[in-house]
Formats: structure tokens, sequence, C-alpha cells
């Protein structure tokens, strides 16, 4: 009774537990959305050693403690070293702990963590106060939730107690197990006080794995400069202001991402200014450029939330009619150089501003001394052009990140990263608001910066030089291109440019994603490449799908891209290289006839594929109804066997009867 579920661990090796137990309890501890995903974080708010005698003073060497860890500044009252000491005092006089637990006991000290538990969603569940109990000597780390009495003194919530275990069987064995001495009186509100059976199964199977799989990361916690008690309120604010974004999204881009995704961003540049505000004891919002600003959703937002500033890029979004006047977006080029300085703005925006990102800490740093910047890098730009990777110990994501922070610090910032929550792979961003040097250095400052760009255009030059085998203007794009003409709208004022021959983003965006090619050509090289891949597979006795034995339908054979591509011919190929991605590209465009997986392709069998899922945004469900039965189903037309689902459940049409108009068509028309 009380044994909530165990899981058996095995330690090859030897070399993770029992340090890979307690990380594990760390993410638990600090990140327990990465489990609970109906949580969005939580505050520690103190935490320190604490004796197991009566004294219930903490231990002077660790009495700061880390209040607002993972997250600046914490909302409400503050907790510090005293709290903690007067919380521990309480506590003791409510236990000792009750079986199954294991008792506190043995040589050394224990450690408390006080956090608090941050809801996600809604109308937000109030957060919830817990103390955890680390006993490394007994290997167990016990959760006492708290409740505030009328007379602010805190009472632990017995019914909630649990506590998680690690235990040594033999060798390379161990177990790890959640357990509660009061099961039957369990209180669940499903957010911050789970089930049960989920702390049994699902938190223990991923603490199991973490113990084991641990690895240093890479990067910096989430959210670490900033309050995430703070982020979780405003975030869910602005994405209740800003949702109905994604219902009148004009854009061909995923509608969700891109205005959550903008949304979190604001949210975090929002909370990083009201901090900076308080820092420097300013009334006024800061004022803002946003530098590639692309759908300018992000300006929106800040506008909208009373900070001025404006955006600029290349080419002018559909969407960015649908803002107003009060969201001010700029279609211009920017060609870093002294025509393009900001010496009034406050702070600097590049959100996956492409080739401009390593050019935002320069511009900062010669638009005046006070103004600040930030980058969230996302494609990989040097300063003239695609970045050279030089390192092959670190991913290329790693060093590129390093790149641009040696640029901040070149640039005499005091440069701090932080990783935000954003649907994206790319989530590290670079933040630069203090220099490291007084005013009066700013022209040594800059002829530092004018030697670092150089010394990049020289690598530069010198990467292309050892190109050899590759075709030149494949592969070194721009990068070699640093003697060439500016464009014709800068050539007046060429001798402000910073780097002669940059290259901006070309103003009509190219398509050459296999999209332009004529559709005879797509149909007959989709044809002729699943013709080679049926007519690699042993000859089989089929019968035709609408009513045979569904074993005998020809699948084929997998072919790597290069056995594809020596069964076309020169013309055909010449086409494809046009495009970016090539053969590669225009085979997995056709996704409803290949797969192609690991460089291999294979005819893609629908029978297999997964039904969609009852968890999937309710965007893209809607937009999987829509597309139902608008295109001619191609295996129903080619593939020898026909298809290998029946009519019903085909997402294609069988036969021009069964087609139905496309309902995106009609809504695009509608909105023009």
């Amino acid at each position: 009774m009380g044994l909530v579920g165990t899981a058996a661990v095995r330690d090859t090796g030897g070399a993770a537990l029992p340090r890979g137990f307690w990380a594990a309890v760390r993410v638990w501890l600090e990140k327990p959305q990465v489990a609970n995903r109906r949580l969005s974080g939580a505050a520690v708010q103190a935490e320190g050693t604490v004796p197991l005698g009566q004294g219930g003073e903490i231990a002077p060497s660790l009495a700061s403690g880390r209040a607002g860890a993972g997250g600046g500044g914490q909302e409400g009252r503050a907790a510090g070293p005293a709290e903690l000491s007067r919380l521990w005092r309480e506590v003791q006089g409510q236990l000792p702990l009750p079986p199954p637990l294991t008792g506190w006991g043995g040589p050394g000290e224990l450690r408390a963590v006080l956090r608090t538990l941050l809801p996600r969603g809604r109308p937000a569940a109030p957060p919830a106060l817990e103390l955890a109990v680390q006993d490394a000597y007994n290997g167990t780390v016990t959760f006492l939730p708290l409740e505030e009495n009328s007379e602010g003194k805190y009472l632990v919530k017995t019914c909630n107690i649990y506590q998680i275990q690690l235990k040594h069987i033999k060798d390379e064995e161990w177990s790890i197990s959640v357990v509660a001495p009061f099961p039957e009186d369990w209180f669940s509100d499903g957010i911050v006080y789970p089930k049960l059976a989920w702390l049994g199964n699902e938190l223990l199977l991923k603490l199991a794995k973490w113990s084991v799989e641990q690895k240093p990361s890479e990067f910096k916690s989430t959210l670490s400069l900033i309050s995430v008690a703070k982020y979780s309120k405003v975030y869910q604010d602005l994405k209740e202001k800003y949702k109905v974004m994604v219902k009148v999204w004009p854009e061909v881009t995923d509608p969700e991402k891109f205005v959550y995704e903008d949304v979190a961003i604001a949210t975090y540049l929002l909370i990083l200014w009201e901090e900076e505000r308080k820092e420097k004891g300013l009334t006024k919002k800061q004022s803002f450029v946003d530098l590639g600003c692309g759908n300018g959703l992000l300006v929106h937002i800040l506008n909208n939330e009373g900070h001025s500033g404006r955006g600029i890029d290349v080419r002018r979004r559909k969407i960015w009619d649908m803002y107003g006047p009060e969201t001010h977006l700029e279609e211009a080029t920017i060609i870093p150089g002294d025509n393009h300085l900001f010496p009034d703005t406050d702070w600097l925006i590049g959100n996956h501003s492409d080739e401009l990102t390593p050019w935002i800490p320069v511009i900062a740093a010669r638009s005046s001394y006070s103004c600040c910047y930030f980058v969230l890098p996302c494609c990989f730009f040097d300063f003239h052009g695609k970045y050279s990777r030089r390192q092959s110990k670190k991913t290329q994501y790693r060093e590129y990140l390093d790149f641009v922070a040696q640029v901040g610090f070149v640039c005499g910032f005091h440069v701090e990263e932080d990783c935000l929550r954003i649907p994206s792979t790319k989530r590290v961003s670079f933040i630069g608001k203090s220099r490291t040097y007084p005013p009066a250095e700013h022209a040594l400052i800059d002829n530092q910066i004018t030697q670092f760009i150089n010394s990049r255009r020289t690598r530069a030059v010198t990467t292309c030089d050892k190109q050899v085998g590759f075709r030149h203007e494949d592969h070194c794009d721009s990068l070699c291109e640093v003697g060439s003409e500016p464009p014709e709208d800068e050539t007046e004022t060429a001798g402000t440019i910073w780097m002669p021959g940059f290259q901006p983003r070309e103003k009509v965006e190219q398509i050459r994603n296999c999209a332009s090619l004529p559709r005879d050509f797509v149909d007959e090289v989709v044809l002729n490449v699943a013709k080679l891949l049926l007519s690699a597979a042993p000859q089989k006795s089929c019968s035709n799908m609408q009513g045979g034995n569904m074993n005998t339908w020809n699948q084929g054979e997998s072919l790597s891209l290069r056995e594809v591509a020596e069964h076309l011919n020169k013309e055909t190929l010449k086409k494809l290289k046009s495009e970016y991605g090539g053969l590669q590209t225009l085979l997995k465009s056709n996704h409803q006839v290949f797969e192609v997986l690991n460089g291999r392709v294979h005819i893609r069998d629908w029978r297999k594929e997964k039904p969609p899922s009852k968890t999937k945004p309710e965007v893209k469900r809607r937009l999987s109804a829509e597309a139902f039965k608008t295109r001619l189903c191609w295996f129903f037309i080619h593939h020898p066997d026909g298809c290998s689902l029946p009519s019903e459940a085909c997402p294609y049409a069988h036969g021009t009867e069964e087609l139905r108009q496309s309902q995106i068509i009609k809504k695009k028309k509608h909105i023009q």
C-alpha cells in the first residue's frame, strides 16, 4: 500500500548512477513542464541545506540559495534563506514522514528547494507552493505541498505528499520508485497535482530514462534571464489577445507556429524591457527597430503594447495590410553602412534576420553608445554571405552561435545567452544591453570592429579559393563576390558601405522548390521514377485492390537517390539542378507517391500511414479536412495494382466523380 510505481534501471558501465538520478530530479524540480505539459514551468524561490537536528537554521555556506532561479526575480512574496529556515522549522514540527516513505537520516545534511508550480492555460489555476527535500544519503527526494493558513503559516498538505526513491539492487541494476503515504486521499486537479497513475507511469518512465541518458546540454536553461512566473502570465494574456490572427492569417506559412512564436518572442522582450526600466530607473518604454521583420507580427504586438518602433524588410508581406496605421512597417533594403544607423533607437531586433544577423551587433554598436540588441539566429550567415564551418568538434548550430556571440564581444557588448520557449529548433538568443568599455574608447572599439570584419572577409576569399572540385557559382554564392558592384540604389554612397559586395535578399523571392517546373515535366519524372521502383521489385502475382488480396499489392523496391538519378536522362537532371534540392525536392514534394528516408526513395504505402491524430492542432485538422478528395489518387490511375486503400479510406479521389472543390481555394478567392 502506497507504492505508486517502480521502474528497473540498468546503469551499463556503472558511470551514470546515482549522479544521473539527481540530474533527472533537477529537471523535474526546475523544468517540470517538459514532463507535465499542463505546467508552464516552476519558479525556484529559494534553496539551501537544512540540518537534521532541531536548530532549523540554514547552513551559512549555502544560505543565499538561488532565489528566482530559472527566471529572474519572482512575483509575489519574496522567498529567501530566512523564509526557507522558517518553513523548515514549521515542516519539521508537522512530520515525521509516514511509511512507506523512507525517513531522513544518516550523516550529512538535507537539501531543501522551495518552488512554485506555474499552471498553463486560461483561466489559469492558482500557483502551488512546494518544498522538495533531497536526502542524498538515502537516495530520496520528498515533495511536500504547502498551503498557507489565515495566520500566514504554511501547513503541509499531507494527502499529496509523495517521494521518489533510488535503490541499488546489485551490480548495474537499480530501481526508481514513486511512493505516496495516503494514496486513497490523494487530491488531483489534473494540472498542478496530476493523478497518481501519471506519477507512477509517465513521470517515472521519464525519470528512469533521464537518469541514464543525461547528456550535458550545449545551451542555457530556457528563460534563464527573466521571471518564469511573469512570463507565464504575460504569455497567456498575449496569446488570448492575438489568437484571432491564426484564423485570418493570409500567408502560406503555418499560422499557429508563426503567431504563437511571435507572441512568445514579444512576451520575452516585454518582460526583459520592463526589468531594464526598473534597473535603470526609466519610465518611458523602449523604442526599437526590427531588421528583417518578415510578416511584421512581432512589430505589431510591440507597437500595440506601447513600444514605439518599426519593422523593415526587403519584401512587403500580404498580412501587413491587416495591421492598420498604428503598426509601422517599411519595405526597404538594409545595406550595412553609415546610411543605416539608428542613433535614436533603444533596441535593434534580429528575429531570424538571415544575412543581417551578424551585422546587428555591429549596427547597434555604431548607432549609439546606449543602443542595445536582441538577436535570434536561424540561418547561418557570415558578414559576406553563407557561413563556412571551421570546427568539426561542435555542431554547426553551436559553432554558428559562438560566432554570433563573438561578434557581440568584439563590438564591446556584455553578451548574454538565453533559450526561448518557442516552437522552433533554433531557440537560442543573444542579448547585448551593456558595454564593456567607457564612451571615451568608442573610436578604439570601432577600429577593432573594422579589423574583425576585414579578417572575416579575408577568410571568405581563402575559403572560396580552396573549393577545388566544386562549381564556383553553386557553392560560394556571394561568398566570393566581395569585389562585385553594390546594388544600383547604393552606388552613389558606396563609400559608406562597410562591406562592398554584401548581398541582401532579393526583393522578389525566387521560387526554386520545383513548384515553377512545368506540370507535364513533373508528372513525367514522377511516373518514370515510380516505374523504376516498381520494376526493381521481384515479380508477384497481383490482383486489383478494389477487391483483391491486400498482400499482393506491389510496393516496389527502395533505391538510393544516386541510383534513381543514374536512370534519368541528362536533360532532365539539368532541369532539376536549377531547383533547390533538385531531384530530392521534387520527390519529397510529391509525397502522395514517394517517401524519401535517409537518402533512399520508396513508393509510399498508404496502408502504413498513421491515422490523423486527435491531438493535432485545430487549424491543421481543418486544412486536412478541407483538402480531402480534392486531388486525384495517383495510384488509382497509374499503379498496376491500383490503390492500396479502398475509396472510402483514401484521402484522394478515385476517379473524377469523387472530386470535391477545394475549400482552401474558395477562401483565397474570398480574401482577394
